[in-house]
C-alpha cells in the first residue's frame, strides 16, 4: 500500500511543476486523496460490500470533489491534476499513467445493467480540462483528447481527439516532426499547436493568400519596369492603384489563429 502510494506521489511531483514536496502532495492534492479512497471503495465492492464501497466514494466526493464509482478500474501512476468536477463511471478503466485534468466525465451512453457502458483508456492517456469521453470504448495507449472534446467513438493509440464532436487526428508520421515532438515533452492538457484541424485549414489558407499577394506584386513591378522605357501613352496602362508592394498582414492573422 504504502509503495504504491510512493509511486503516486512521485508521478504528480514528476508532471507538476507547482509540486514542490512529497509532504505538500500528500497532503494537499485532492486527486492523490481521490485515488487513496477510491481504492478502499474499491475492495468493498468487489468483497460484496457494495453499499460501503458506494458510501466512501460518497465521502470521497465530499472531500475532493472527484467522483470515481467503486467498481471502476484504475492502474497505477495516474494523476487526477486539479480535478475537480471528474466523473468516472462504473465500467470506466483507467490504464497506468493517465493524467485527467478537470471537469472531465468518463461516461456512459447505455442503460443496460452489465454491460461495458464507460470508456477504457490505455496507458500513458492525457484527457484534457472539460473533455467527455462517453462510451464503452477504448482509447489507445499514448492518445490525448484535446480540453472540452466530445468522443464518442474509439481513438486509436497515439492520435489526438479535439472537437465536438471530437475528431481524430492521426499522429505525424514524418520523422522531422516526430523529433520536434519529442522535444517538447508532456502536453499539458492534451492539446498542441498542431492538433486543431480547423486551425491548420485557416493558417494554410493564410499562407497561400500571402503567396498569392506575392506573386501579384511582382507582376505589377515587372509591368512598371516594362513599360518605364515606352512612351507615356504606355505607362498609363499601370493602374494607378496597383498593389506595387505587398500589403497583406499574413504574420497577425496568424497570430489571431494562435500559429
Amino acid at each position: 500500500m504504502f509503495s504504491r502510494i510512493r509511486s503516486d506521489v512521485q508521478c504528480i511531483l514528476e508532471r507538476d511543476p507547482a509540486a514542490r514536496t512529497a509532504w505538500e502532495v500528500l497532503t494537499c492534492y485532492p486527486g492523490l486523496h481521490a485515488l487513496i479512497l477510491h481504492r478502499r471503495a474499491h475492495w468493498c465492492w468487489h468483497h460484496d460490500f457494495k453499499w460501503l464501497g458506494r458510501f466512501i466514494s460518497h465521502i470521497s466526493r465530499w472531500l475532493t470533489g472527484i467522483e470515481i464509482h467503486p467498481g471502476a478500474k484504475i492502474g497505477t501512476c495516474v494523476f487526477f491534476d486539479h480535478a475537480m468536477g471528474v466523473v468516472v463511471g462504473e465500467t470506466a478503466e483507467i490504464g497506468n499513467g493517465c493524467t485527467i485534468y478537470q471537469g472531465v466525465t468518463l461516461g456512459g451512453t447505455s442503460l443496460y445493467k452489465g454491460a461495458k457502458r464507460h470508456p477504457t483508456l490505455g496507458q500513458g492517456v492525457v484527457v484534457g480540462a472539460g473533455a467527455q469521453v462517453l462510451g464503452g470504448f477504448t482509447v489507445g495507449d499514448g492518445a490525448r483528447i484535446g480540453s472540452n472534446a466530445v468522443v464518442v467513438k474509439p481513438v486509436p493509440a497515439g492520435a489526438t481527439a479535439v472537437g465536438n464532436p471530437a475528431r481524430v487526428i492521426q499522429a505525424d508520421t514524418d520523422v522531422k516532426r516526430e523529433a520536434a515532438a519529442s522535444q517538447m515533452g508532456f502536453s499539458a492538457y492534451g492539446v498542441t499547436q498542431n492538433d486543431d484541424p480547423l486551425s491548420q485549414a485557416l493558417r494554410g489558407l493564410i499562407d497561400n493568400a500571402a503567396g498569392q499577394e506575392h506573386q501579384i506584386a511582382l507582376l505589377w513591378q515587372a509591368i512598371e519596369r516594362l513599360a518605364a522605357p515606352a512612351s507615356a501613352a504606355s505607362r498609363d496602362c499601370v493602374p494607378k492603384d496597383a498593389a506595387l508592394q505587398e500589403t497583406f498582414e499574413a504574420d497577425k492573422l496568424n497570430q489571431l489563429i494562435g500559429k
